[in-house]
C-alpha cells in the first residue's frame, strides 16, 4: 500500500473508534508515560509482567508491546510467554531492544527473544539495532550513532527475522528488508524526555492493532510521534512542559495537521 496523510489519518481514527487493547511488557521507567500516551492517542493501554498472567491477557489483547528495559530472568520468562501465545493466537508483537549492547546479558536477551519468536516490528535507537548484528557497545539506552548509520544493520535484521526494522532518531527510518522509508520532523528536545522511544515503541503496537501490514504500520506511528513531538515543542518551555503538551498532541491532533505536517519519502524499492 502506498503510505500518505490520509492512510495515516485512517488509522488514527480507527485506533480512536476501536480503542484497541495494546498490552505492554515494558520498563518500570515508562509505565506511566506509555500508557498515557497510548490512552491519548485513544488506544486501551495494559501493563502486565506476571508470568501467571501474561499469556491469558495476549489472548484478549489487540498486540504485544515487549521492552526490555528494565530486566530481571521472571519478566524475561515472562517475555518468552506471551511472545509465544502471540505467535500462536497470531497476534503482532512489537519488540524494544532498549539499551542492547550496553551489557552482555541485555544483548543476549534481546538476540534470544528474537530468535524465539521473530516479532512483527522492532525498534530502536541506532546503537541498539547495531548492537544486535554487529559486537557495539552503547552508552547505557543512548545512542552513540546517528540513524542512518544503523540502515545496513537494520536491513540486516530484516532480513535475519522478517520484522520490520524501524531506527529511530532525528529522522526515523523503516525497512522490511527490501523498501526504506524515512520519517521525517519530530524535534531536538524530545531526547531530554525519558521513554520518548519507548513511547514510539507503543505506539507502533497501537497501529499494528488497526493495521495488518507492518511497515505501514510502524511508518504510520512514526509519523505521529514526529507530529506530535513537533507542535508540543512549539507550546513547551522545555523537556517538562513538553511531555505535558505532547499528550495533548495527541488527544486533539487533527486532519489538517496529519495533512499538513507528514513527511515520509520511499528511498528504495517500491512504494510501501
Amino acid at each position: 500500500m502506498e503510505i500518505t496523510a490520509t492512510t495515516v489519518w485512517e488509522d488514527l481514527l480507527g485506533i480512536r473508534s476501536q480503542a484497541p487493547l495494546v498490552h505492554n511488557i515494558t520498563n518500570y521507567v515508562v509505565m506511566n508515560t506509555t500508557a498515557n500516551a497510548l490512552l491519548a492517542l485513544g488506544a486501551s493501554p495494559a501493563m502486565v509482567h506476571a508470568q501467571e498472567e501474561v499469556t491469558e491477557f495476549v489472548r484478549i489483547a489487540s498486540a504485544l508491546v515487549v521492552n526490555i528495559g528494565t530486566l530481571s530472568p521472571a519478566w524475561v520468562k515472562a517475555m518468552e510467554l506471551a511472545m509465544h501465545q502471540a505467535r500462536e493466537g497470531q497476534k503482532p508483537v512489537v519488540f524494544d531492544p532498549v539499551g542492547a549492547g550496553a551489557t552482555a546479558y541485555r544483548t543476549h536477551t534481546a538476540r534470544h527473544l528474537l530468535q524465539t519468536v521473530p516479532p512483527s516490528v522492532i525498534r530502536g535507537n541506532a546503537s541498539e539495532i547495531k548492537a544486535l548484528v554487529e559486537n557495539t557497545r552503547t552508552k547505557g539506552v543512548d545512542s552513540l550513532y546517528a540513524s542512518n548509520d544503523a540502515l545496513e544493520s537494520a536491513l540486516q535484521l530484516a532480513g535475519q527475522y522478517g520484522s520490520v526494522v524501524v531506527v529511530s532518531g532525528a529522522s526515523d527510518y523503516l525497512t522490511d528488508g527490501k523498501t526504506v522509508l524515512r520519517v521525517s520532523g519530530g524535534h531536538p528536545m524530545m531526547t531530554k524526555v525519558t521513554g520518548m522511544g519507548c513511547t514510539a515503541t507503543a505506539l507502533i503496537g497501537a497501529f499494528l492493532a488497526v493495521r495488518p501490514l507492518a511497515l505501514a504500520a510502524a511508518a504510520h506511528a512514526m509519523v505521529i510521534m514526529s507530529i506530535a513531538g513537533e507542535l508540543a515543542a512549539q507550546k513547551a518551555a522545555g523537556p517538562g512542559s513538553l511531555q505535558m503538551h505532547f499528550y495533548d498532541v495527541l488527544y486533539g491532533l487533527t486532519e489538517g495537521q496529519v495533512h499538513e505536517r507528514t513527511r515520509i519519502e520511499t528511498l528504495t524499492g517500491s512504494k510501501a
